[in-house]
């Protein structure tokens, strides 16, 4: 399996549906307000945060919807959401059906063979109730990262990664602020090397478009990142092992796709994909020397920033290679390679005017002086364009927390009571586009994060464990690069548009392009 069937594989898990008129998630809601009502959760979204407040006017009612029969139930919904509905319409169905944004269903991974996960979950699929899923005093977090289901610890080298741990258990706290540590030291160097790498992806780019009409950019997009990534984050340069500057990025795919494959849609010959993909956990032996490579790239090359984990941060030496691993490849290399494709599309697509504004803001605001950081903050538009484009599009589609006791939670509309060690799960594409927040949600809107309004909206930007305006500690599980990433991404879109006057593709492939006057 090349990359770029792994890229797709991971694409295909998040992109949202079409939702058809009859079921969208808008008609399910009341129609908009002037003004999203407050957020249901602190700012900080600290362990110290009050639960979500409860208006008087909502009433307290039974969570609608079932879990079904004890193994019929789980088999139908698995059926229903990988093939005959696929994600989107599986949850917006029940939106429709149960006149609520919050009920209960199963989601997958399910038996036959995965006899330990238990598929029961709380879906939660308006902003109001989401935000109980950044509320640490409320939920745990502990091995829920893809819901029930907890691919094998020897994925990452026997340990569970900060990703799978609760921040009540002491070790988060340390790999948490390393991380956070990793980022910052990274930023010294962070746009000037992916400057450097995205000059040679549009090479790439501009050479195969010359040659053969078009350039299926995906596979040095990741060259790009994996690139970018090991020399920003580790300060490790692929070039100095052979086999990982000519196929790091693949052993990452590999390793990525062997991990999530039960909990994917892909869209094969069914039911192929029911049977061979989503019916048991594939062995790591089939990555395991992909694995072991990249565990020396890292330890060989990135002495400094291992005996940092150590030495500051009180983390054994096989505990912070795998988490360098997994935050460089699960976290940003995987992120990354689902969003920017998802980025240039709505971009790349656009027919109305949108590129030339952009072109005009960028040459107004940076001309051809080198990127940074700082510049693309002066990009108000750039920033709504990634805004929206995470809005709609989120990497990372669904969320999970686990109940740490009995609360009560609310939607718009009401109050239901949740019972300590049940599972909430949200769908944050459906989130996203919740009426009762954002005008004509379903709508890509360039301009919806600019401005006062617009700044306010971004409380509600759920893509990263928390909302935009989060910050994230060693006591919460937002995202540690959440700033880095739509920096990044930022970034891309402003040095696309002091290289071309225009640009034209899709998620997939670019097929043409007009250089910079």
């Amino acid at each position: 399996m090349n990359s770029a069937s792994i890229n797709m594989i991971k694409s295909m898990s998040i992109q949202p549906g079409t939702p058809s008129s009859s079921s969208s998630f808008s008609s399910s809601s009341s129609s908009s307000s002037s003004s999203p009502p407050p957020p249901a959760f602190s700012q900080s979204i600290s362990t110290s945060s009050p639960s979500p407040p409860l208006s008087t006017t909502l009433q307290l009612r039974p969570i609608p919807g079932s879990h079904g029969w004890p193994l019929l139930g789980p088999i139908s919904d698995r059926i229903n959401y990988f093939w005959f509905q696929g994600p989107e319409t599986f949850f917006r169905k029940r939106i429709e059906k149960h006149k609520s944004t919050v009920f209960r269903t199963n989601v997958p991974p399910t038996w036959p063979l995965f006899l330990g996960v238990n598929p029961n979950v709380v879906a939660v699929l308006d902003c109001k109730s989401f935000a109980h899923l950044f509320d640490m005093e409320i939920v745990e977090k502990r091995n829920v990262l893809v819901g029930d289901f907890m691919p094998s610890v020897k994925y990452t080298g026997d340990i569970r990664t900060c990703a799978y741990l609760d921040t009540s258990e002491p070790q988060h706290a340390k790999i948490k602020n390393f991380a956070i540590d990793i980022l910052k030291r990274s930023s010294k160097v962070w746009a000037t090397e992916l400057v450097s790498d995205l000059g040679t992806l549009f090479d790439t780019v501009d050479t195969q478009i010359a040659e053969n009409g078009s350039s299926s950019y995906l596979l040095p997009l990741q060259k790009c990142l994996f690139n970018f990534l090991s020399k920003s984050l580790l300060g490790a340069d692929p070039k100095s092992d052979p086999k990982i500057s000519k196929s790091g990025y693949a052993m990452i795919d590999r390793w990525l796709a062997l991990m999530l494959l039960p909990t994917i849609k892909i869209g094969l010959l069914q039911p192929l994909e029911e049977i061979f993909l989503h019916s048991f956990q594939y062995p790591f032996f089939l990555v395991s020397g992909d694995y072991k490579n990249l565990y020396n790239f890292v330890e060989n090359e990135a002495k400094e920033v291992v005996e940092r984990g150590q030495t500051e941060f009180g983390l054994t030496k096989e505990e912070t290679i795998h988490n360098l691993l997994f935050v460089m490849g699960f976290n940003s290399f995987g992120g990354f390679s689902i969003f920017l494709p998802s980025l240039l599309n709505r971009i790349a697509s656009d027919e109305t005017g949108l590129q030339k504004r952009l072109r005009e803001e960028v040459k107004r605001n940076c001309g051809s002086a080198s990127l940074s950081f700082d510049s693309v903050k002066n990009l108000p538009l750039v920033q709504s364009v990634v805004y929206e484009a995470l809005r709609l599009s989120p990497p990372v589609p669904l969320q999970f927390a686990r109940a740490r006791k009995d609360f009560k939670l609310s939607s718009h509309d009401s109050v239901f009571d949740i019972k300590k060690g049940e599972l909430l799960c949200g769908y944050q594409p459906l989130v996203m586009r919740d009426s009762k927040v954002f005008d004509e949600p379903e709508s890509f809107k360039p301009d919806r994060f600019m401005g006062d309004k617009g700044n306010e909206l971004l409380s509600y930007l759920y893509w990263s464990n928390g909302p935009q305006t989060g910050s994230p500690t060693g006591s919460n599980k937002q995202c540690a690069a959440k700033d880095t990433v739509t920096l990044t991404a930022s970034l891309m879109v402003a040095y696309v548009f002091q290289r071309y006057e225009s640009i034209t593709g899709t998620s997939t492939s670019i097929t043409a392009v007009e250089k910079a006057i």
